[in-house]
């Protein structure tokens, strides 16, 4: 009887432990994402880091920076689709500089991350 109730203790703690961390990763913002919306950020991260990479070939041919169009026109960046999953991309060059903006559909997708990416090649979130 005693190592049926001290299992029982255990089991109780156990669960106890578990629906707090989950509830607090919950709370915390880390675990809402569905993993269908974890596969397009990632697509997304790796599309922006695709065209900061046609970005500095560009500029080693040319000396400057460049829209997305004339990435794809110039050929060093081949992507045929300027959005994923709604996210659509906006580049914005200067000579010494770029900005790639993910901008995310948050009137479709509320709660969503727009990112950004530039010659430090780090791709942060939005502000």
């Amino acid at each position: 009887m005693r190592s049926m109730i001290g299992l029982l203790i255990v089991a109780v703690i156990g669960v106890l432990t578990y629906k707090y961390y989950f509830s607090h990763m919950e709370a915390a913002g880390t675990g809402t994402a569905t993993p269908m919306q974890t596969i397009d950020m990632a697509g997304v991260k790796n599309d922006l880091l695709s065209i900061a990479q046609a970005e500095r070939m560009y500029l080693t041919d040319h000396s400057s920076y460049a829209s997305l169009d004339e990435l794809v026109s110039s050929g060093a960046l081949t992507m045929k689709k300027t959005g994923r999953d709604g996210y659509t991309y906006d580049a914005q060059p200067s000579d010494s500089t770029f900005r790639v903006i993910a901008h995310c559909p948050t009137a479709t997708n509320p709660g969503c991350t727009s990112f950004v990416i530039d010659q430090t090649m780090e791709i942060q979130p939005t502000q």
